[in-house]
Order: C-alpha cells, then structure tokens, then sequence
C-alpha cells in the first residue's frame, strides 16, 4: 500500500467527521434559535380567555381579573344601580354606546348579557389609566350628581355604572366591552363569545 493511498484514506475520513461534528453542531445550534420564534407559554396565556366565577360576588361588589394584560371589571350591579344607570343619560356622551365597535350587547343602557353583571376592561379610554370603582352616590368628592360609576384619577374622565363615558370629559369613549360568554348561570368566559 502506498503513502499517497493511506493519506488519501484518512483524508477522507477525517473530511467526513468533520464534516459530521459541524452538522450536528448546526442542528444544535438552530433548534433553539428556531424555538425561539414560537411565542413563549406565558405570551401564549396573555391572550387566552378567562373562566371567572360570579357565584361569590356580592350585589354592589366588584371584582377584577385579567386579559391580555389588561384588568377586566366585572360589578355585580343592583337593581337600585339598574335604575340609576336608565336615569341618567341626558349627562353621558353616548348613552346608546353607538360611537364605538362593540359586542351587539355591548349596546343600550346595560352594555351586558345579563344586566345584573357589567363586564367592561378597566382601562380607561383617554390615556389607559385604571378607573377607580366609585358606586356611593353623591359622594363629597365628586359633587351631588353622582350617582355611582368609575372615576378616573389621571385625568377626571368620569364613567356611569355601566361605563358610559360623562360628557364634557376628556376620555372620548366609553370604557371597552370585551367579548364573552356565559359557560353557565354563574361562570363567565372573558375573552370568547364561544363557550369552550
């Protein structure tokens, strides 16, 4: 056997591991580079709807969950509160919620599926700040007029119980319906109009 045979033949084996050690190498390397691109388990969880259960909520309580990152207020509203919410409606800019694109019952004095329960995102429509829940009446702080609803202390945009934007404020719409859906009599999915 001659040199020049032996060279050649451990030339070429010494090119084939190389060659592959450098391509499991790069399939090491690319697998998590490309993993990456998937959204992460919590990016993933930020925009899936939330199972929240109203059996606890008292009348007059509210209580606040999250969507997207962002805090749902869902009031369990009493039938005084219902009566105040029809009475009210020569001071809000849109008493109808007309002048934005909402749910179908998004719509009318109670901007809800069942009445008693308000579901809105607690964001106010200005510059995003997060209204206060305020459903005493005529408190001293926010004049006799008041008749229960959500304040918002960044700016003083001013929000009736069912989060019908006052007039002459500076948010220029009222507080955001997200969609949802009833999965039964007590149990309310934000985040889908679709029952699970």
């Amino acid at each position: 056997m001659s040199e020049d045979s032996v060279n050649s033949g451990r030339r070429r084996f010494l090119v084939g591991a190389t060659s592959v050690v450098g391509a499991v190498g790069a399939v090491g390397a690319a697998v998590p580079f490309i993993g990456s691109w998937n959204p992460s388990a919590k990016a993933k969880a930020a925009g899936a709807p939330v199972q929240l259960d109203l059996g606890k909520l008292e009348p007059g309580q509210m209580v606040v969950t999250e969507w997207r990152g962002k805090p749902v207020f869902v009031v369990y509203r009493t039938q005084r509160m219902l009566d105040l919410v029809q009475e009210e409606t020569a001071v809000l800019a849109d008493p109808d919620s007309s002048a934005s694109e909402q749910p179908d019952y998004a719509e009318g004095p109670y901007r809800a599926i069942k009445p008693e329960f308000l579901v809105v995102l607690g964001v106010c429509t200005h510059l995003g700040c997060s209204p206060k829940y305020r459903p005493e009446v005529a408190p001293a702080d926010l004049g006799s007029a008041w008749q229960g609803g959500f304040f918002c202390p960044c700016h003083g945009s001013r929000f009736d119980l069912s989060g019908r934007v006052y007039k002459g404020v500076p948010a220029p719409t009222n507080l955001t319906v997200p969609p949802y859906t009833y999965l039964s009599d007590n149990v309310v999915l934000i985040g889908s109009e679709e029952a699970a």
